[in-house]
């Protein structure tokens, strides 16, 4: 916050008499001299910046803003969309050895160092992917459930949000391997309630299937 200070010079106003006795004449009248009032400059406030927003640097539509949105209304354009920033995650167990946009990345690795600190345990199973990867896990799942069925869980390609690079799977064993249990386990829970602090949401949460149009 800014703080002004205005200088005020304050001048005292003075009154000055005269008077004098002269022989057989009256006294003369005091003769009162004009009072200075002091003055004040005007404060002038300072004008409150009108908000404004970047519409290229903050744009829902550029593939390559970090504000992008995509889902099953809004596909990434170009649909074969590759990111100019994709960097490996050190440090982090990533069963497929998937890259991420360089800010998500090394978010990963801050939030699971952090984890890993109040003995949290987690790994990655699903990071980018790009649109020739999708295409073929998209047609696999329609040949396998129909389509109907594969559009629940699968994105049809160019409209995965792992295209972007800004998106990652997280899963902590076996057990409950792309299972939704997974956000009953200790690792689940750490990162529903810590994800946010390092730039992540939940995507696709319980409860809002007809929201997100993914189960």
């Amino acid at each position: 916050m800014r703080r002004a200070f205005t200088h005020r010079v304050v001048l005292a106003g003075v009154l000055a008499f005269s008077m004098t006795a002269l022989v057989g004449c009256a006294a003369e009248e005091p003769v009162s001299q004009p009072t200075q009032t002091a003055t004040t400059p005007a404060i002038t406030a300072t004008p409150t910046p009108t908000p404004t927003f970047n519409r290229s640097e903050l744009s829902i539509d550029d593939p390559m803003s970090m504000w992008v949105v995509v889902n099953k209304v809004r596909p990434l354009n170009p649909q074969d969309f590759v990111a100019s920033d994709l960097v490996a995650i050190n440090g982090v167990p990533n069963e497929f050895g998937q890259p991420l946009r360089e800010p998500a990345a090394r978010a990963v690795e801050q939030m699971h160092a952090d984890a890993a600190a109040q003995g949290i345990v987690f790994g990655i199973n699903s990071a980018y992917r790009d649109y020739g990867t999708q295409v073929s896990l998209y047609n696999r799942f329609v040949a396998r459930d129909g389509q109907a069925v594969a559009d629940t869980y699968s994105a049809r390609p160019g409209h995965s949000e792992h295209q972007t690079g800004l998106a990652v799977d997280f899963d902590d064993g076996p057990a409950c391997y792309l299972n939704a249990c997974f956000g009953q386990t200790a690792a689940g829970l750490w990162l529903k309630d810590n994800a946010h602090k390092y730039g992540f949401i939940m995507r696709y949460p319980e409860g809002k299937e007809s929201i997100t149009g993914y189960t």
